[in-house]
């Protein structure tokens, strides 16, 4: 039987990641894990789509947040009209954004307490969940743009290695009763 784990991403738009969704996919499935998203195309659900990813996410034993390249912003100002000292306008050009979901399902499985693993697409606004340190795990960041595979790469393979540890430990103690006094 595979691990149940989550997979947070959103709709891909360019080939490329659909490309890099089916190898994903592959390779945690060659590692053993049953990769698990909530969509038409996998573990629909008609509820609230919250309760839908929470209902999935018990059932997971990880979550693995895959933050392609979704919204582009030619031009942003954060902290616009800033009237406090501490505080300034910063302008920005030609920003990415992902989907919200990349933020909401990583912060739910955090809640649960199970293993996460974040991959950003190249160019994503790292912030809140996207910023490097937040979850624990490093955050790597990979490129669609390049002629080797990130997820065949030495990193991809490493960082894999390390989460699917954290994944399995969660799936061996699922099983255990619950311990009263230690």
């Amino acid at each position: 039987m595979r691990v149940p784990v989550f997979l947070s991403l959103p709709t891909p738009h360019l080939e490329a990641q659909v490309r890099f969704v089916n190898e994903f996919k592959e390779e945690l499935k060659g590692r053993g894990f049953e990769p698990l998203t909530l969509g038409p195309d996998s573990s629909y659900d008609y509820d609230a789509p919250l309760i839908g990813i929470r209902r999935i996410l018990t059932h997971c034993c990880g979550l693995v947040a895959v933050a392609f390249r979704r919204t582009h912003v030619v031009s942003s100002t954060k902290n616009f009209g800033a009237d406090i000292a501490s505080r300034t306008e910063e302008c920005s050009t030609d920003v990415w954004f992902t989907s919200p979901y990349c933020q909401i399902e990583p912060a739910m499985a955090f809640q649960l307490g199970l293993p996460i693993l974040i991959l950003r697409e190249e160019g994503v606004f790292a912030e809140g969940v996207l910023e490097k340190g937040v979850t624990g795990l490093y955050l790597p960041e990979f490129s669609l743009n390049t002629s080797t595979s990130f997820i065949s790469g030495e990193k991809c393979r490493r960082l894999l290695d390390q989460w699917g540890g954290y994944v399995r430990k969660v799936y061996n103690k699922r099983g255990d009763p619950p311990v009263l006094y230690t």
